[in-house]
């Protein structure tokens, strides 16, 4: 690698990596963070767990809904005043959370917030194409996208800290969570657009020389990418395999989103801990499942294997909410429900790769496309179910068992997945017709 290609790569990355790694750490945490409010506002507004369930969920109907129709307003306007746009929206839409009043202003604001949002992903990676080589994206992705586990680390302390200013200035502790995180959203969203460059050709923090060899590299790179051979993305939606990948991540979701929404009340009921206290441990498993997503993925890269480092992670996901719910030791539970995420987080950590070893191409966006959009019902499933659970019994046992129960049906998928586990160029294609 030539000096003038570090020296590019390394200032584009200072440059637009750190911006873009919080924000996307705010837009996770303007997502969940309604799970910590809920520890005040259910009990003041008098939400059923059916009624918040269905509200935290209904955000991924909007989502997935105008996720389409952003992605093409985004085309028209260009990447940085859209995504000013969204970012700014979300963060306006996030704070109008706090003056919700009922179940109606619940429904509305939460799919609101899934519009505001819709598009922002795939608007980031766009971003990143018009900026980054080929050769550096997925490392570039890789650390924006940790922003995720971070956001719920860092998210459970700042929420619970934030609503110890229950009364201050007559607002309570929950409507202080979406006022603050919200307003974060909207002045880095005000800050992105006069920080970002549209385009490299007009980076006046790169030299002449700089500017020259990145706009010459990215155009090299999509005249390659142009020209490459793509498969039949209408053979990719026929695929058995594609389907049961996209069944296997919606049964997951199921549990990984009814546990991140839910936790923090399962913490408060199994502790009986402050609030404060309850956002502060409601942390900890998030911190075990983001160890074991690296170490389950990279020992899976390592040793090639894919089918069994997948399954009996989700196995140990579904043992460790079961064990949870048979315990009745407030600190078995707890340990339970981490190793629980440690199964999860580590399942999330190798599961993409397994579609990647058998799409390429066109067929790679639209199979992956259509497991990603199974995935979102599951976001707007998983919360709604487990309310609806949790409103039968007076404690959270059979939701616990209803998490078990999905993940439990994810593994049995995982494992009998028709490709043979390993990494290599052909799993299994020819008896699906699918084309390599």
């Amino acid at each position: 690698m030539s000096s003038i290609e570090t020296n590019t790569v390394r200032k584009v990355c200072l440059r637009i990596v750190p911006l873009l790694f919080v924000l996307w750490l705010i837009n996770f945490l303007d997502r969940v963070n309604i799970s910590f409010a809920a520890l005040q506002m259910n009990e003041a507004l008098h939400f059923t767990p059916a009624v918040f369930g269905f509200g935290a969920g209904i955000f991924f109907l909007g989502y997935i809904l105008f996720e389409i129709p952003s992605n093409l307003m985004l085309y028209k306007f260009g990447a940085r005043r859209w995504l000013t746009r969204i970012i700014v929206s979300w963060g306006i839409v996030s704070m109008a959370q706090a003056w919700i009043v009922g179940e109606h202003s619940l429904y509305s604001l939460r799919f609101l917030l899934g519009v505001a949002e819709a598009g922002y992903l795939p608007g980031m990676l766009y971003y990143l194409t018009l900026w980054v080589p080929a050769e550096n994206r997925a490392k570039v992705i890789a650390q924006i996208m940790s922003a995720n586990t971070v956001a719920v680390i860092i998210g459970a302390p700042l929420s619970g800290l934030i609503m110890q200013m229950d009364s201050a200035l007559g607002v309570a502790g929950w409507q202080w969570v979406f006022v603050i995180e919200g307003g974060m959203a909207v002045v880095l969203g005000i800050f992105t657009f006069f920080y970002l460059t549209d385009k490299p050709a007009q980076a006046s923090w790169l030299s002449n020389e700089e500017r020259t060899w990145l706009v010459a590299k990215l155009s090299s790179d999509s005249a390659v990418a142009g020209h490459a051979g793509i498969s039949d993305v209408r053979v990719a939606f026929k695929a058995p395999i594609v389907w049961m990948l996209g069944v296997l991540y919606f049964f997951v979701g199921l549990g990984f989103f009814g546990l991140t929404i839910w936790l923090p009340q399962i913490v408060k009921q199994i502790s009986g801990f402050s609030i404060l206290a309850v956002s502060m441990i409601s942390a900890i498993p998030f911190v075990v499942g983001a160890v074991a997503m690296i170490a389950n993925g990279k020992h899976s890269d390592r040793t090639g294997e894919r089918r069994w480092h997948l399954s009996l992670s989700l196995l140990l996901g579904a043992a460790g909410l079961t064990a949870s719910a048979m315990s009745s030791s407030p600190l078995v539970s707890f340990i339970a429900v981490c190793f629980s995420m440690a199964g999860i987080s580590g399942a999330l950590g190798v599961f993409w790769s397994v579609p990647s070893t058998f799409l390429t191409g066109q067929a790679a966006a639209g199979g992956l496309a259509l497991i990603n959009t199974i995935s979102g019902l599951s976001g707007f499933l998983g919360p709604y179910v487990i309310g609806f659970i949790r409103g039968l019994s007076p404690n959270f046992s059979y939701s616990l068992y209803g998490m078990a129960a999905s993940l439990l049906i994810a593994t049995v998928l995982a494992a009998t997945l028709p490709f043979n586990g390993a990494r290599q160029r052909h799993p299994g294609l020819q008896p699906m017709n699918a084309k390599p």
